[in-house]
């Protein structure tokens, strides 16, 4: 097999759902990292934007293939490596993974990603009170959301498709990380917070944890 390699930063919640991707397929990789904060990002560094003309992480390089965009890349993980699959069987129960995936990938992540709150902090100069306010209003009307769509859903088992951990949680458990980040009180999101516990309960969550990467600060 080509090797696989992470572009990924520590704190990324894109590049922690290819993290526990990766593991629930239990395909090694090597990390690479990249920090998005030092010396102004070294993801806009002009080596970088050769293999991500976004300036942004992860990417997932296979072999000579460069791969971009975290749902896609689990997408692809999940094409080339069918088993274990983070996709159920029927396209119905695809579809709504596919919805909660995206409810986190695609409306409450960009809203709250580093470049917005840089933009407000930079341009704006929006002091650092309102721009937390910002991510957690975001994150609060989203989880509303996506707790709906958890809660006594009969699809809902013990993780948000049935009770094989995929693409789904994938996504909303990075989610929940940046949640209690922002001091996010979780209380009124019990489906949420019994699907965050039983993830984590899983080496392949857990070894995708920000703190245990090897990028992450060490404590003193």
């Amino acid at each position: 097999m080509d090797q696989l390699q992470l572009y990924s930063y520590w704190r990324s919640s894109a590049a922690y759902r290819v993290r526990i991707g990766l593991n629930l397929k239990g395909l090694g990789y090597e990390t690479i990292p990249v920090h998005l904060v030092r010396d102004g990002g070294e993801q806009h560094a002009e080596s970088y934007r050769g293999i991500n003309p976004q300036e942004l992480v992860p990417v997932l390089k296979h072999g000579d293939r460069i791969l971009r965009q975290s749902v896609a890349i689990l997408e692809y993980l999940d094409e080339t490596w069918p088993e274990p699959a983070l996709l159920p069987v029927t396209s119905r129960d695809r579809q709504r993974a596919r919805a909660i995936a995206q409810a986190v990938a695609c409306d409450i992540h960009p809203l709250n990603n580093l470049r917005v709150l840089q933009y407000f902090d930079n341009t704006w100069n929006v002091p650092q009170p309102e721009r937390d306010e910002w991510v957690r209003h975001w994150i609060v009307g989203g989880f509303a959301a996506v707790e709906a769509m958890l809660n006594d859903h009969p699809s809902t088992g013990e993780f948000c498709e049935g009770n094989i951990p995929g693409l789904a949680d994938c996504c909303l458990i990075p989610q929940v990380y940046n949640a209690r980040r922002f001091g996010v009180d979780l209380a009124a999101f019990p489906t949420i917070e019994r699907i965050d516990r039983a993830c984590l309960a899983l080496p392949a969550f857990d070894a995708a944890r920000p703190e245990n990467q090897p990028d992450a600060p060490q404590p003193n």
